[in-house]
């Protein structure tokens, strides 16, 4: 039996609201719901920090911010003499597949630090300088050198990766990322102006703008013209969901669809208005995990091994993606620390499966850790607070924090909550990378994470 090819196309500051498979009207994302009505959607599925570099970090090593140590978008070490390899000498399951013969490319976002350098297993490299930039003219490296490429970079991206699917032959299996920077901003003036055209008379409904969120951060980079953004925004989404239709039909017509496992997935979630702001976690000071931050799109396609059309409601998480992908392809791994996540490959076979022995996911960003279940949503801010409790059952869109009132609220739900957090980091952190120790403030990182107190600072 061939072992089975994997495309993982990964967006960037995607919200999971944003596609017409999860009930959006307005957006136009054919491709992506052609994903979807092939395969199962996720429902549940939470980033590990609603930010991109951590986030991605979690999915490529399956360890937890603190674990693996970057705690807020990389800033600083991605060019130059002093670039960093953020993610130096762990584990990531894309050298796991590439010790098992198969051949690893990325097209696109890499944002992890020292991008003029191939690492983690990938023999192709086409990245980007830095992790994100305007649509066109965007700074990027090509076979070792920077660039400028002066096309769309969303279009330019997917015919990189439709070279690299040209070259296989099926003697052997690849693993390719495609990593979007759409739909981050910039918005206006960046996308095809026949794609924005098509959002024109759109009323935004499944978008409202709220009042503002009383922590909404100052100064935020997109202006206040929400109508002109929303467009850009959606723009950028459908013009991404062209380019994913491409890269479907080249796998089609090299007869390799049946044989290749698609995922497509988001970085973290996004606010395009939701809860009175725009951005994600770092859309507000303190940050926030509001499930519009934290909740991201996935689906898993592969016809004929997967279920076709499915919604699934199962509360999963980046920090499962590694054990579920390595599982699902019967390629074993013998971690080298305690990982947090565990296997839902079986949901994807089709198996009978139990899930994971609780039902709650974790999330972090820097001192700002979450806990949650199907029911309840506790938010516990290092070391002062403020700190949030929601019932998701009455209050699915978290309007009410349950510990501004005594209504309703009882101290052992909330002790019970905190016990369950504490003790599941204090299992999994490395005490010299626990995010609570360090001043992470949602304006990048600038340096390895532990530094705090030996002459650096990590963190704007």
């Amino acid at each position: 039996m061939k072992p089975t090819n994997v495309l993982f196309i990964l967006s960037d500051d995607q919200g999971a609201w944003a596609m017409g498979c999860a009930g959006n009207s307005e957006i136009r994302t054919p491709h992506i719901d052609r994903l979807a009505a092939t395969g199962i959607r996720f429902d549940n599925f939470f980033c590990t920090s609603p930010v991109c570099s951590p986030a991605r970090a979690s999915l490529l090593t399956g360890r937890i911010p603190s674990q693996h140590g970057v705690h807020d978008w990389i800033r600083e070490g991605n060019m130059g003499s002093d670039a960093i390899a953020y993610l130096a000498g762990q584990t990531a399951y894309t050298e796991v597949l590439a010790a098992n013969g198969y051949t690893c490319g990325l097209s696109g976002k890499w944002h992890l630090g020292d991008s003029m350098t191939p690492q983690m297993g990938f023999t192709h490299w086409y990245v980007h300088q830095s992790g994100g930039s305007p649509y066109y003219n965007a700074p990027m490296i090509r076979d070792g050198q920077p660039v400028q490429e002066p096309g769309y970079l969303t279009e330019v991206i997917t015919d990189d990766a439709l070279q690299f699917l040209d070259r296989q032959t099926g003697e052997q299996p690849f693993y390719l990322s495609v990593h979007y920077t759409a739909p981050h901003s910039p918005w206006i003036g960046n996308h095809p102006e026949e794609i924005v055209a098509l959002y024109d008379d759109c009323a935004f409904e499944s978008c409202p703008q709220e009042q503002p969120h009383p922590w909404t951060i100052p100064d935020a980079p997109w202006g206040s013209d929400w109508r002109e953004n929303l467009k850009g925004y959606y723009a950028a989404v459908t013009a991404m969901d062209m380019q994913i239709g491409r890269l479907i039909d080249k796998l089609e017509q090299k007869g390799m669809r049946e044989n290749t496992l698609i995922v497509f997935m988001g970085d973290n979630g996004f606010n395009c208005g939701h809860h009175g702001f725009w951005g994600k976690g770092n859309g507000t000071f303190p940050q926030n995990m509001y499930d519009t931050s934290v909740k991201v799109p996935a689906i898993f396609s592969q016809p004929g091994t997967i279920p076709a059309g499915e919604v699934c409601p199962a509360m999963v998480s980046g920090y499962d993606f590694m054990p579920t992908l390595l599982d699902y392809l019967g390629v074993g791994c013998e971690p080298a620390i305690d990982l947090p996540g565990s296997s839902f490959a079986p949901l994807l076979r089709g198996e009978p499966f139990e899930g994971r022995e609780h039902v709650f996911v974790f999330d972090e960003y820097g001192p700002v850790r979450m806990i949650r279940s199907k029911h309840w949503k506790y938010i516990h801010r290092y070391p002062y607070g403020p700190h949030e409790l929601y019932d998701l059952v009455n209050d699915p869109e978290e309007r009410h924090n349950l510990l501004e009132s005594e209504e309703g609220v009882t101290a052992e739900r909330r002790a019970q909550l905190k016990a369950e957090l504490d003790a599941w980091f204090v299992r999994y952190v490395n005490p010299e990378l626990d995010g609570v120790r360090e001043p992470v403030q949602g304006g990048g990182q600038l340096t390895l994470a532990g530094t705090r107190g030996k002459g650096k600072q990590a963190y704007m």
